[in-house]
């Protein structure tokens, strides 16, 4: 399968990327700011980071790490596996030192995990999206909760499409829902083009919805800690 994401990260690190990783929408295209998105430090003592960093607990569960970003300063508290579908991914974190990177399927997560498994979850980098729709994201919430403890917290992002910034983003498609949109984008790199993504954008609205008789429910969002724009943070603990 194509890993034209992942292998561009990969040569990043390892010194050996010569062409930029572009994401589009058609013959729209951008390149993606690598550096800055999977290799600046993550400092849990900042201003952002502890509002983060509080609400974890171990074992934790990193979901889509890309290039371990968080788990190489969270497996300094506790224990620490960084989940990621990308093989390259998983080689970068490795690389870098991750202690447990596995390659998964974060929307198949009893098929990795058992019951209770974690204290706490994170997905930052908004691929919560790729739930695909309300009832593909209440599915993602039960099965996070089946392997979470039954006091557990979690940590995820999205972007609010009631937000007014949120039509800049590329692929940005409108819903006739209020609190929900679609973004549709692809990734290409050195001659490879990934399959297209279809994320399913929604708002705190909507996360507090689909989040009813998951077991979860949202106790606080942050918009502060995530620079401005339609991005935000979500916080849940376990009803």
């Amino acid at each position: 399968m194509a890993d034209a994401f992942g292998r561009a990260i990969r040569d990043h690190h390892r010194g050996d990327r010569t062409e930029p990783l572009l994401q589009g929408d058609g013959e729209e295209t951008r390149e993606h700011p690598i550096e800055e998105f999977y290799f600046t430090e993550f400092d849990p003592e900042s201003d952002a980071g502890s509002w983060l960093a509080s609400r974890l607990a171990g074992p934790l569960v990193d979901l889509g790490a890309g290039a371990g970003r968080h788990a190489l300063r969270f497996q300094e508290r506790f224990e620490t596996v960084a989940v990621e579908s990308s093989p390259a991914l998983v080689e970068t974190m490795r690389d870098r030192g991750v202690a447990d990177a596995r390659e998964g399927d974060m929307f198949a997560l009893r098929d990795s995990f058992g019951r209770d498994r974690f204290a706490s979850a994170l997905a930052i980098g908004t691929q919560v999206g790729l739930a695909g729709s309300m009832r593909g994201l209440s599915a993602f919430l039960a099965d996070l909760a089946f392997v979470t403890a039954p006091d557990a917290t979690a940590v995820i992002d999205c972007y609010d499409p009631d937000h007014p910034e949120a039509a800049d983003l590329l692929g940005y498609r409108e819903d006739p829902m209020p609190g929900l949109a679609h973004r549709v984008l692809w990734f290409a790199y050195d001659g490879e083009t990934d399959p297209t993504l279809y994320f399913r954008l929604f708002s705190p609205d909507r996360l507090r919805e689909a989040a009813v008789g998951t077991g979860w429910e949202v106790s606080a969002i942050d918009r502060a800690g995530s620079g401005d724009g339609p991005h935000y943070r979500a916080a849940l603990r376990k009803r």
